[in-house]
């Protein structure tokens, strides 16, 4: 287990991807399909009947809650890996708000990760480079000031890009970038899930209105 990782992929396609892309001794790919139910909000028997839920619990093996056991678990690595836009980003903390509440200690034991997939491919002729920012994008594109033909492509989802790009740039332990979980000051985490996350309205409301301005990507 040790040397094994679980990715928690959103989509067929980007799972389909990624099954191609992996390597096959160490790396499980589960796609999940669509969001995963807000734990937050749900009863226990709701949240158990949830297909996706019950696959990434059967797939870790470690059990829930007070009945979890590291000593089972069948992957030491973790990984959530969604697309790098506003759904990517509800799906990532829709798993979040599961693992912290029902599976914290696998966060705690520092076990839960989070990929780091490219926003962007810049080539130019034979040349590609990856941007992980838009700082780093421009950045390159200074570089190759003055080069001709310089293509750029904003990556959407997983899906767009072929398996070989896929391990080069998310997948691969030699070169990936990887963002491990932490629980941090954990009062703040569970007030903070419960805030955005639970069936109370008027806090929410209070907390976007007073942080709206600070929004950089929104879906409307």
């Amino acid at each position: 287990p040790e040397l094994c990782e679980l990715y928690l992929v959103e989509g067929d396609s980007a799972g389909g991807t990624a099954k191609m892309g992996r390597d096959r001794r160490t790396q499980a790919i589960l796609p999940l399909r669509g969001k995963i139910l807000n734990v937050e909000k749900a009863r226990a028997d709701k949240m158990l009947s949830n297909e996706g839920i019950r696959a990434m619990i059967t797939a870790i093996g470690a059990g829930l809650d007070d009945d979890l056991n590291l000593e089972k678990l069948r992957y030491h690595h973790i990984i959530i890996m969604t697309d790098a836009d506003v759904d990517g980003s509800h799906i990532r903390t829709l798993l979040l708000t599961f693992f912290f509440r029902h599976m914290r200690p696998l966060i705690t034991h520092g076990h839960l990760y989070i990929a780091q997939p490219p926003l962007y491919r810049i080539a130019s002729g034979k040349e590609e480079h990856y941007a992980y920012s838009e700082g780093e994008r421009e950045g390159i594109l200074l570089q190759l000031d003055g080069k001709r033909n310089i293509g750029t492509q904003r990556y959407k989802g997983l899906g767009e890009m072929n398996a070989s790009q896929l391990w080069e740039t998310t997948m691969d332990p030699e070169r990936r970038p990887l963002l491990q979980v932490s629980e941090g000051d954990a009062a703040a985490a569970d007030h903070i899930f419960s805030l955005l996350m639970g069936d109370v309205v008027e806090p929410r409301r209070n907390y976007i209105q007073a942080h709206a301005l600070e929004v950089i990507n929104l879906d409307v």
